[in-house]
């Protein structure tokens, strides 16, 4: 029998044991999101990569769903959910809610019916609650388990962006559904027994060994402006306390500047300046207020405050992007994770090395040790991990987990309808 069902309404089902899972899960997440959130350092970032506000508090949320987001599993998934979509876009759809005062539990308004049913339409709330107009305790319910679906923390409570979210077109997102099953069948052969996962637009990494997730981890991937890439390689080595040398964009973009607005930046950053010799130089011999400064090699020196915090992952490829630690831990707690200049900062980055480092004598202790001093150290996998960076902004499981994320980078073909959802007008 299918696991799941459409009503004669035109709404999307799922069996009691799916939903009560979806639920747990939901909660769980929750929890994780808050705690970040909590644990944020509020205010604004600084432009450069290394100057991130974070804080070292933040937890990795827990791995309920061991589906990967990559796998046979997924595609099946997919079909189930594009079939599931093409049945509400037949049945027009659903309406959308206009988006005006915050709704949470306790409020009765019209526009809790309609909400009620957009939840009903893609099985989030069951159909058997009822259309009343008051925010109850299943609405909450429902609400949450929308926003873990679509990438928001699920506090329940309808704002700005769950409305965007609520209020993309079904036509819409079965077109994004049709466009990464495309995607996800490209990487639905044999990935290796042990490999990681970095899909950009969820600014989420997945360790999978045996075709199961065992880690999930938070990440901040790039601007849309300096964009993550998307490709295909392995962990070379893992370098900790690493030197980092800044790119030449993060130079133009945000050194220069800096330096016209702090002198002492550099020093305060313990970054070096190299001329094509290979001598250091000293900040005052360059005009920075020219392009004088793309002349020369800028590295920062091992230390707490590295732009790479303790250790990067090395992953050779022509874009010279690697997944990194970082000082702290500020931004993990966000929704839009779209800050880096295109490598990917990793919450948790000890559990999955100590994971990449399995069988070696590179144990948690140890590296929870080197992690305490500014000691060079490289440390090889015992064999070279796999490890694909992919673009989806739509994967489901069998169980009928669809999820959906923002097309940031505008790749979906979908417009800004479906990069920042569509904003309902108020009422």
């Amino acid at each position: 029998m299918s696991r799941n069902k459409t009503s004669s309404a035109g709404t999307v089902t799922v069996s009691r044991r799916v939903l009560l899972g979806s639920m747990v899960s939901a909660y769980a997440l929750a929890a994780g999101g808050a705690s970040a959130l909590a644990q944020g350092v509020r205010g604004g970032a600084s432009t450069a990569e290394w100057g991130d506000s974070f804080d070292a508090g933040s937890r990795s949320r827990a791995t309920r769903n061991t589906f990967p987001v990559l796998g046979p599993h997924t595609v099946q998934g997919l079909e189930q959910a594009i079939g599931q979509y093409q049945t509400i876009v037949s049945r027009g759809g659903w309406r959308p809610i206009p988006a005006g005062e915050r709704l949470r539990i306790g409020t009765r308004r019209p526009a809790v019916v309609l909400l009620r049913d957009r939840l009903m339409a893609t099985g989030d709330l069951d159909s058997n609650v009822g259309r009343s107009d008051v925010f109850d305790s299943f609405v909450d319910t429902a609400v949450r388990r929308f926003q873990v679906r679509h990438g928001i923390s699920p506090d329940g409570q309808v704002r700005e962006s769950t409305f965007q979210a609520l209020n993309v077109p079904a036509e819409l997102r079965l077109r994004q559904l049709e466009t990464n099953l495309v995607r996800v069948r490209a990487h639905s052969g044999f990935l290796g027994n042990r490999y990681i996962v970095l899909n950009i637009p969820a600014a989420q990494a997945e360790a999978v060994e045996n075709g199961a997730v065992v880690s999930r981890h938070v990440a901040v991937v790039g601007k849309a402006d300096r964009q993550s890439p998307v490709i295909s390689t392995r962990v070379a080595d893992i370098n900790f306390n690493p030197y980092w040398t800044v790119p030449a964009s993060i130079i133009r973009k945000d050194l220069i500047p800096k330096m016209q607005a702090e002198p002492d930046y550099l020093t305060k950053n313990r970054i070096r300046i190299f001329n094509g010799q290979g001598q250091e130089v000293a900040a005052t011999s360059i005009n920075w207020n020219s392009m004088d400064a793309m002349n020369y090699r800028f590295r920062q020196d091992p230390f707490e405050g590295n732009s790479m915090g303790n250790v990067r992952i090395n992953i050779p490829n022509a874009h010279q992007v690697y997944m990194h630690d970082t000082p702290s831990k500020g931004l993990f707690g966000e929704d839009q994770r779209f800050h880096s200049s295109g490598c990917a900062r990793i919450q948790n980055v000890r559990e999955l090395i100590a994971w990449i480092l399995q069988g070696t004598p590179w144990t948690r202790s140890e590296i929870d040790r080197i992690f305490r001093t500014v000691d060079r150290v490289d440390a090889r996998p015992l064999q070279p991990v796999p490890v694909y960076w992919v673009y989806v902004t739509a994967w489901a499981d069998p169980d009928g987990m669809v999820q959906f994320r923002n097309d940031i980078y505008l790749r979906d073909g979908a417009g800004a309808q479906v990069a920042l959802g569509q904003q309902a007008q108020p009422e």
